[in-house]
């Protein structure tokens, strides 16, 4: 089993991954990413629009951990944050999403981060565990917020208060992540 970078030959293997996620966090029929939007934006742009870790074994690609860097922090340092980290199933429990957490970390660290942060769907219990033995932290103090597209395309309703018409995401803050 190794880790790497993905490169644009992937391409094909990245995206039935990819669905297979989409299908288990419940989000299919919205999923709308192709092989022309993965070269696009993974790895024609410079820089890109993501970057993309591979497991591998015997050649088939069996995990990808999809991340991208926020520049911008109080800390004055950037965080990497993980969009997608995926197992496919026959390959769970084997430590490849161990070894692919362990392979961010250290393209955080070269990158001088602060901080990596992350989602995980409140019903998944599994992941939430095996990111807890981790030492990953939970932050109970932010919820994250959104505009949908819908939303964003419409004039904000005067209400008195402020309002704005930008599409928001609080990250929850994952915490030092010791590896």
């Amino acid at each position: 089993m190794r880790v790497r970078k993905a490169v644009e030959a992937d391409v094909p293997n990245l995206l039935p991954l990819m669905r297979e996620l989409a299908q288990f966090e419940k989000y299919a029929d919205a999923f709308a990413v192709t092989e022309e939007v993965l070269r696009e934006q993974g790895f024609r742009r410079s820089p890109p629009d993501f970057y993309c870790l591979v497991a591998e074994e015997n050649g088939e690609l069996t995990g990808l951990l999809v991340y991208y860097f926020f520049p911008f922090t109080y800390r004055a340092k950037p965080n990497v944050i993980i969009k997608e980290l995926y197992v496919a199933e026959e390959h769970r429990s084997k430590g490849v999403g161990k070894l692919l957490m362990k392979a961010v970390a250290n393209e955080a660290e070269k990158a001088g981060c602060g901080l990596i942060k992350w989602y995980v769907a409140k019903w998944n219990r599994r992941s939430i565990q095996f990111y807890e033995r981790l030492g990953a932290k939970i932050d109970h103090d932010w919820h994250e917020l959104q505009m949908s597209e819908e939303a964003v395309s419409r004039p904000p309703k005067s209400s008195g208060g402020t309002s704005s018409a930008c599409r928001a995401v609080v990250l929850a803050k994952a915490g030092d992540f010791p590896l």
